[in-house]
Order: C-alpha cells, then sequence, then structure tokens
C-alpha cells in the first residue's frame, strides 16, 4: 500500500509540475508588447485590447515618437511586434540592417498630405519655393511621389518609392527639396513655403488630412500600414489572434467613424 500511494503521490507532483511549465509558457506566449506611434497606430491597438482579453491574449502598447527606433527595438526583442510602417519601409529597412522582420496583416493606409500655412493652393506656390520632405528612404521617395502626382515635379521613370531629389528631371518652379525627421516637418509649417507630411504626424499635430491638406495622395496608394513580427514568431497563436484582430469588424467600424478619410482600412 506505501508503495501504491508513493506512486500516486509521484503521479501528483508529476502533473503539477507539467500544468506549472505549460502554464508559464503559455502566460509568456499570451503577452505581446508592440511598439506604435500614436495616431493612429496605438489609437487602433487601444481598439483592439479587449477583443484580445477574450481571445486570452494581452498587449502591452508601447509608444514612439519617433518610428525610426521601432523596428531597431524589434530585431533587438525589446518588444513583440510593431504596428507603424508600410510595406516599402520595411523592405528597406530589412535591406539595409540584414534584418529578417516580417508583415503579418495589412490593416490601413494613411494618404500622406501636402500642407502649407502660406498658401491655400499649389497654383499659388512661388518659384523657388522650399518644401519639407521627410528624410528616411521609402517616406522621402513617397512624397516625391506626392508631389509628382500633383504636377509640381516630374521624376526620372522608374525611381519608385526609394526615389531621391537626384530622379528629378524637371522642376518648372525651381523648388527646393528640403529632407528632415518627418516627426519634425509639422513644425516646419511655418518656415517652409509646403511640407509634404505623414498622416499620423498630421494627425499628431491637430492637422485633418481631409481638410487641412492642400492636396492628398490618391487613395489607391500602395503603402499600406502593417503589423509586423520577428520571421520566428509569426505563426506564433497570439501574434495571430492579433492579426485577426486588428482585422475585425470592429476595427474597422472604429476607422471609418474617427478618421473621415485620412486613414483607410486596407481589408
Amino acid at each position: 500500500m506505501k508503495k501504491i500511494a508513493a506512486f500516486f503521490c509521484f503521479l501528483l507532483l508529476f502533473s503539477v509540475a507539467v500544468t506549472g511549465c505549460g502554464g508559464s509558457n503559455a502566460g509568456k506566449d499570451a503577452k505581446l508588447v508592440v511598439g506604435a506611434t500614436a495616431k493612429p497606430h496605438a489609437e487602433i491597438l487601444e481598439v483592439v485590447k479587449p477583443l484580445l482579453q477574450k481571445e486570452g491574449v494581452e498587449i502591452e502598447i508601447e509608444e514612439f515618437t519617433d518610428y525610426v527606433l521601432i523596428n531597431p527595438a524589434l530585431k533587438d526583442k525589446k518588444i513583440d511586434a510593431n504596428f507603424f510602417q508600410h510595406i516599402p519601409y520595411l523592405e528597406d529597412y530589412n535591406t539595409k540592417n540584414n534584418a529578417d522582420l516580417v508583415w503579418v496583416v495589412k490593416v490601413h493606409t494613411e494618404p500622406m498630405g501636402v500642407y502649407s500655412n502660406k498658401i491655400d493652393s499649389l497654383d499659388k506656390l512661388a518659384e523657388g519655393a522650399t518644401i519639407g520632405i521627410p528624410n528616411d528612404a521609402t517616406n522621402g521617395g513617397r512624397a516625391l511621389n506626392v508631389l509628382a502626382s500633383a504636377g509640381l515635379i516630374k521624376l526620372r521613370e522608374g525611381a519608385g518609392v526609394t526615389a531621391t531629389d537626384a530622379d528629378i528631371v524637371e522642376n518648372p518652379k525651381n523648388l527646393k527639396i528640403q529632407m528632415m525627421d518627418a516627426a519634425m516637418l509639422p513644425r516646419a509649417l511655418d518656415d517652409l513655403d509646403v511640407c509634404v507630411i505623414n498622416s499620423n504626424y498630421a494627425l499628431e499635430a491637430n492637422l485633418n488630412p481631409v481638410e487641412d491638406s492642400i492636396f492628398m495622395e490618391p487613395k489607391d496608394s500602395p503603402f499600406a500600414n502593417v503589423l509586423v513580427v520577428r520571421k520566428e514568431d509569426k505563426d506564433k497563436e497570439s501574434v495571430q489572434k492579433l492579426a485577426r484582430a486588428l482585422q475585425s469588424p470592429e476595427v474597422k467600424k472604429f476607422i471609418e467613424d474617427n478618421y473621415a478619410g485620412s486613414v483607410i482600412p486596407a481589408f
């Protein structure tokens, strides 16, 4: 009897140990720290929080004011995922930094806008005016493509999203292109004639992209913002639950109700 009792005690202890280990791993996988810029990304993630809680996943949102820091934080495993960037930016980062970050789902697009505190129409843009654009490769190239769409410049055929001012083949107004940190562009509106600003930074500066911009990027832009993780984490259950929540009817309704065309669902 003593041997039987000892055997059952062993089984009980083994069961508790296995359950404890499993619970620990599940808990670790069920919490995600997600890096994001404030608007609209962190706001969208706040909508997702209660949806994921029902699925047994907790997310912690870590806001960054400088989006250049978010991919390095993910690469260095300081966060579990990020939500702030479009695919061309991600591909450019991977190429330049020997990284292997991957996107999981497309969530929304943010048409880039042209803003000015000095003119209310691009027709009034003076000869030799200075235009501010983002200084990172893909958003700078994207901004130049916006200026080309507006008819202000012409780019070399095939210049694409990584276009630089060296790719400008026609500049009838002799416009000066000034590159600067994307987050600083709204503050530069008092000094520069025109700035091409990402919608998230426009929203943070209380600029309404639909009402305040004097030109907007065409809405068929390929620059969908995506959820990004390290390659080895793409198929994790918690990541897939986050991906599904970001493409939920609740998120779509929130985007359509709150951003009035300045942020557009990409699903």
